[in-house]
């Protein structure tokens, strides 16, 4: 089956690649849009990398969009460690080096936790975070995946092997296939003997839960719960019920845990719904 006429023409917007080092590590980070236009910044989940946005940003053309690799991570340096105060300072290098101005910054899964940190942390460089389907009580669930695997990756010895091995983390039953294969391919480098993935497998760490880091918020905040994801609705109450000025709650129909890879256009649409209406007024 052809891939759906949206996708090939979203992905005919190709992204500019640029590189910031930030305490020593080369970050490198996608950019799409017009410059001078409001900021808005992508942050994948942990494993993942830049190009899971490279389907989605396109349709939010109303904004300068930029997509870091987060240390660790698809074409960025790795380090010895990684901590979310870190991760939280390369998205601001990344946005400070685009020029934008107080930016919505949007964080999937672990990348929530990386938003949530910047706007406990920076909230005054931002206009607000959003986070996709990340748990209030859990470390995030990529990491925790991660823990209980090798911490060196296997090699495949081609690249149609590789990508028929791809699995996101944490897995799920849905994925659109023209989508799958691209992201897959995009997480993979070429190495001795064949393909492996780009993420060092040792990325992982403690990290504070999302219920510590929602009632220090100094930034308007959102969700967005994925129905089949990993946030109940009543953990989503309780998580706006921690938030200093309230937690708008968009949710996604039908959507896994990785919404970009199974419904991105209702992402797309929810993302572009919560940029019309923000920035809000600021939380007490």
């Amino acid at each position: 089956m052809p891939a759906p006429g949206w996708f090939p023409r979203a992905l005919a917007t190709e992204p500019e690649h640029r590189d910031v080092e930030v305490d020593g590590a080369r970050i490198h980070y996608r950019v799409w849009g017009e410059p001078g236009r409001p900021g808005l910044v992508l942050v994948h989940g942990g494993a993942a990398h830049s190009g899971w946005w490279d389907h989605v940003a396109p349709l939010l053309a109303t904004h300068r969009v930029v997509a870091p690799d987060l240390s660790g991570h698809g074409d960025s340096d790795w380090r010895p460690a990684y901590d979310m105060a870190r991760w939280a300072r390369e998205v601001l290098a990344v946005a400070g080096a685009e020029q934008l101005t107080r930016p919505v910054v949007l964080g999937h899964s672990m990348g929530g936790w990386v938003a949530l940190t910047i706007g406990v942390e920076h909230g005054d460089a931002v206009a607000g975070v959003a986070v996709i389907d990340s748990p209030l009580d859990r470390q995030p669930p990529e990491e925790q995946t991660l823990r209980e695997q090798p911490r060196v990756h296997r090699v495949h010895p081609d690249l149609a092997a590789a990508v028929a091995r791809f699995r996101t983390l944490p897995a799920q039953d849905v994925y659109l296939p023209d989508v799958r294969e691209h992201v897959a391919r995009g997480s993979l480098r070429a190495v001795e003997g064949g393909w492996t993935w780009k993420f060092d497998p040792g990325f992982f760490g403690t990290r504070p839960l999302v219920r510590q880091l929602l009632p220090r918020l100094a930034a308007p905040a959102a969700l967005f719960r994925c129905e089949q994801g990993l946030v109940t609705p009543e953990m989503a109450a309780e998580m706006a019920a921690l938030v200093p000025g309230g937690l708008p709650v968009v949710d996604l129909p039908e959507a896994g845990h990785h919404p970009m890879l199974d419904q991105p256009l209702a992402l797309v649409t929810g993302v572009r719904t919560l940029l019309a209406l923000w920035p809000p007024a600021r939380p007490a």
